[in-house]
């Protein structure tokens, strides 16, 4: 099963709030009318320039595990060595909004107006992992009532980054216009890549333990774990 879809922008516009928070204003503060401005140019441009799309293909376990390993370049231990064995599905996937978005921001930062710049870089991160999330959620809807899936990418958690050359040759999203570079960076700049792993709320929960943990300031996992019931 490989599913390809093209996103209404309104589909997965972020709400100011998660902008907002993006940029490290606290959640719940008002945006004086100078921010207010900046997020409302930053909205027009992202509505007129995104051209949200995603993909997403079953994958078995033992698939799985050789898009894992990759290039061997992974952490000796990692959460999604304990989460795939109890997920009852998993999916690959990309997503991305387009390149549009990245030249407007490259050229507001080239001609004079980073504030713009910046909030519209801020817009586009969080589209970019609202395109995850609706790609979960579909998967979800295809696997059972109440299933849970969550995204886990290469560049986190242990999993290297050069993983995504294993995920690109085994799913290979050319038709929605990603492609990667050499240094595994993918083209357009605001995509999204990963496993969807599907299971019940347990499967997602793990005590954040590892060594690289460490040196890891957001703590995302914690929030993404409370989530999931």
């Amino acid at each position: 099963m490989r599913r390809v879809i093209q996103f209404a922008v309104g589909e997965v516009l972020p709400t100011e709030e998660e902008v907002l928070m993006r940029t490290g204003v606290p959640a719940g503060v008002e945006p004086s009318a100078a921010v207010g401005a900046l997020l409302h140019e930053a909205c027009s441009r992202i509505r007129r320039l995104a051209r949200p799309r995603g993909m997403f293909q079953r994958v078995s376990v033992k698939d799985f595990a050789l898009v894992l390993r990759g290039a061997g370049r992974n952490a000796a231990e990692t959460p999604l060595d304990e989460i795939v064995p109890r997920a009852e599905a998993l999916a690959l996937f990309v997503g991305t909004i387009g390149q549009e978005v990245v030249d407007d921001i490259a050229a507001l930062f080239r001609d004079g107006d980073p504030a713009v710049a910046v909030m519209l870089d801020a817009y586009a991160s969080e589209m970019a992992n609202a395109v995850a999330t609706d790609l979960a959620s579909r998967f979800a809807g295809e696997i059972r009532d109440g299933a849970c899936v969550l995204p886990y990418s290469p560049g986190y958690c242990g999993w290297h980054v050069s993983g995504q050359r294993a995920l690109f040759a085994a799913l290979d999203p050319h038709e929605i216009g990603v492609t990667l570079k050499e240094s595994c960076l993918m083209t357009p700049l605001k995509s999204v890549s990963g496993v969807l792993v599907s299971g019940d709320a347990t499967v997602h929960r793990f005590r954040p333990r590892w060594t690289f943990c460490e040196e890891c300031v957001g703590r995302d996992c914690v929030p993404r774990m409370r989530s999931v019931r």
